[in-house]
């Protein structure tokens, strides 16, 4: 059996899908036919020509692949230089691990607050006790305890 399709298109793409087997009417035990595929087409190139450049641009957020102490290594580091490759950016890297529901108050920072836009979010980084981690120094992670299932406090000294 042979198939043959063509699908007509302004760039005169077109499919070939041919099935082939052989039966033979001998006397020897038949084989089961093995059907033989094959399939070929124009290949149109979706990407822009900077589709990999754009790619490792990508803002720097929370993986899956992170354990929750190295997403805290992570953050930590976006802090310490909070600034590079722009003002704020490592505040921006905190947002987005922040993980909170940004149309109700959160308790990310202790206290409720309306944490919904980014600038009140940065607002606090500058105007409290959490100032300490810009731009610091050095840092040592204390310890870690996992009071519950997907939730983990971790003590750190700057």
């Amino acid at each position: 059996m042979s198939i043959c399709t063509f699908i007509p298109s302004p760039v005169s793409q077109f499919l070939t899908l041919s099935l082939s087997s052989s039966s033979k009417s001998s006397s020897a035990p038949s084989k089961t036919p093995v059907p033989r595929i094959s399939a070929s087409a124009e290949v149109p190139d979706f990407l822009s020509a900077d589709w990999l450049e754009s790619r490792r641009k990508r803002p720097f957020g929370p993986r899956l692949s992170f354990s929750a102490e190295e997403a805290v290594q992570h953050q930590l580091d976006a802090l310490k230089y909070n600034d590079q490759p722009r003002q704020d950016y490592g505040i921006e890297v905190m947002y987005r691990f922040a993980g909170f529901d940004p149309f109700e108050r959160s308790t990310y920072f202790g206290r409720f607050f309306d944490l919904g836009q980014f600038e009140r979010f940065r607002r606090i980084f500058h105007h409290s006790t959490y100032r300490v981690l810009l731009g610091h120094q050095e840092r040592k992670i204390l310890s870690s305890l996992y009071p519950k299932e997907f939730s983990v406090d971790i003590t750190i000294s700057s």
